[in-house]
């Protein structure tokens, strides 16, 4: 332990510390716009870039980048002087000067870390004039680069790299050329990006943003020729409260019912009821590879991975494409949704596929991606016509000067509004396995489960594993999310070293709960925890927490689908996967 002197208080911190921690530890804030720590996902990006950290430390010339100098014992550090006011003021007029100046249009505009902090550093003209880098924006499904808005944090690069292990984005070029982009500067389409939206979520300024959709949204609303649906993810309402100035962690799926109700919707109806159903086509694929492998048939692939995860499946296709037979077919809910939404139920209301939209509000930024594979389409009308993002809704909301706070709570409509607690906890980490093997258990035993919390499955560690007893067989279980975790599993698989029946992955942190397109978080992971928490109180709160139990999907089953497995559930409700690196080779 060391002690130093922080504008005029005394503080004792381990050897190794940074100035900015132990500012922190006085409640001394250090304005910044590079550093960014992902606390318990073990992600600190520190590279003193910004220099809008700056201090003055007694007996150094130089100012120092509070993030990246460590403490020494003795130390005596100013964090408000003049100097350092000056200092920061001057750094952020240099960064402004090669800033474009269109904060009112801008996607960012009122979220972002640039405008916050030179409202509070008091700027109000830009004395520094001058040529500004300009370059090609970039537009891909899911993500928009504008790069004219680039500070060059590099928070984007540390996320993709050192925590999604995808390597997309990384500085190239030098001086006034420099810019983050993916090798040879590629667009994103052109690269092997997952769509996981992780460097959109820590992005300070509007040079990362998602693909907004909500002006189409607003045409189709208005089309009295189209009958528009409306899908909901389990984890947007744990975090769209948040937009709203409330707490993390609020529920507020009745008021988003009725908000989207008063948007127009024709039907609002929930994702989780084709959680549910998800559930049933995996759990079933799950059992009978269990079987066959307990029955002596070494041709099984074990362990099976879960595929409710578009980012996830995109990776696999660019990293581990030799692999994509383990993972389930079973779609992702989303999927799963839009193909019964415009077979079954626009049958219900004698409403013809091409005269019904379906829209999906997802805590993510790769379902934008997702919705437009040709797999998921029929004679080119797609099963999602697009997703838009929590972000997006939120925006929406107020857009259509909804009070949202005052909203009374409403249900979602039937048949496809209901759902199980099962269905819930696939927003968070763990929460997929866990609804799997509620159901898995008690179709394989016969016997009823009467613990139906699985707590070894929840948590928020990046890698975990526990033994589930299906009376008397020990199912192996392993859990990752983020996609650095997950490369970790692919490669023990690969290798030989892996003894899981069954492994869930998520490709963002904490799972949906931490997606791309939900409120910016940061990677805060108290917050995140908070979502988790309330996603697990819904659960509890419900009726009905196992999904084979769900009236509604017994219903699809005897009118519709027949049975899990089906010819007509593979053809609807299952798909296949890609080599995209070959796909990349041949487009090369």
């Amino acid at each position: 332990m060391i002690k130093l002197t922080i504008d005029n208080r005394t503080v004792e911190v381990p050897q190794g510390t940074t100035i900015y921690h132990a500012a922190k530890k006085l409640d001394i804030g250090i304005p910044t716009l590079c550093y960014m720590n992902l606390g318990d996902l073990k992600i600190e990006h520190k590279p003193g870039g910004c220099r809008v950290c700056v201090v003055e430390v007694e007996g150094r010339r130089n100012l120092a980048p509070a993030c990246a100098t460590e403490c020494f014992d003795g130390m005596e550090v100013k964090t408000h002087s003049i100097r350092v006011l000056n200092a920061r003021k001057t750094v952020l007029e240099l960064i402004l000067s090669d800033h474009p100046f269109d904060c009112l249009i801008c996607a960012k505009s009122g979220n972002c870390d640039l405008q916050d902090m030179a409202i509070k550093m008091g700027v109000r003209s830009i004395p520094y004039q001058g040529e500004k880098s300009t370059y090609k924006p970039d537009f891909s499904p899911a993500i928009i680069r504008d790069m004219d808005k680039c500070i060059m944090c590099r928070r984007c690069e540390t996320m993709c790299n050192d925590f999604q292990t995808v390597g997309v984005l990384s500085g190239v070029n030098r001086g006034f050329e420099a810019v983050v982009a993916p090798a040879f500067e590629r667009d994103l389409d052109h690269s092997e990006c997952t769509y996981c939206g992780q460097c959109v979520a820590v992005c300070p300024t509007a040079a990362l943003t998602e693909v907004d959709h909500t002006t189409q949204l607003i045409r189709d609303l208005a089309d009295p020729t189209k009958k528009v649906v409306v899908q909901t993810a389990p984890a947007v309402r744990a975090a769209l409260g948040e937009a709203f100035g409330m707490e993390p962690g609020t529920l507020v799926t009745g008021k988003m019912v009725a908000a989207l109700r008063r948007l127009g919707f024709d039907y609002v109806f929930d994702t989780d009821f084709a959680a549910d159903l998800t559930i049933m086509e995996e759990g079933t694929e799950l059992l009978d590879r269990l079987t066959r492998f307990l029955g002596g048939d070494k041709e099984v692939k074990l362990p099976m991975l879960t595929s409710c995860c578009p980012g996830w499946v995109n990776f696999f296709e660019y990293h581990f494409p030799d692999m994509r037979d383990i993972p389930s077919t079973a779609r992702s809910p989303q999927q799963m949704f839009g193909a019964i939404a415009k077979t079954y139920f626009a049958d219900k209301i004698e409403t013809k596929r091409e005269e019904m939209i379906v829209v999906s509000v997802m805590p993510c930024v790769a379902k934008k991606y997702e919705c437009t594979r040709e797999e998921f389409k029929v004679n080119g009308n797609p099963d999602v016509d697009y997703s838009i993002s929590t972000r997006e809704l939120a925006m929406l909301i107020k857009r259509s000067n909804i009070d949202f706070n005052t909203l009374p709570e409403e249900d979602f409509d039937k048949p496809l509004g209901e759902s199980t607690g099962a269905a819930v906890i696939f927003g968070t980490t763990g929460g997929v396995i866990e609804a799997a093997v509620r159901t898995a258990y008690e179709i394989h035993t016969g016997k009823t489960l009467e613990k139906i919390d699985f707590e070894q499955l929840r948590g928020i560690e990046g890698i975990r594993s526990a033994s589930v007893d299906f009376d008397g067989v020990e199912i192996n279980i392993g859990i990752a999310h983020g996609l650095g975790n997950a490369r970790k599993l692919l490669d023990d698989i690969k290798a030989g070293r892996s003894d899981y029946h069954a492994i869930e992955i998520m490709a963002c942190p904490g799972g949906c709960v931490g997606g791309g397109g939900q409120p910016l978080h940061h990677g805060n992971p108290e917050i995140i925890k908070a979502r988790q928490k309330a996603i697990y109180r819904e659960d509890k709160n419900k009726p009905i927490r196992k999904s084979h139990e769900n009236p509604y999907i017994i219903k699809l089953y005897e009118e519709f689908l027949g049975k899990p497995m089906s010819e007509k559930a593979h053809q609807l409700l299952h798909t296949h996967y890609f080599d995209k690196k070959q796909k990349d080779v041949l487009l090369d």
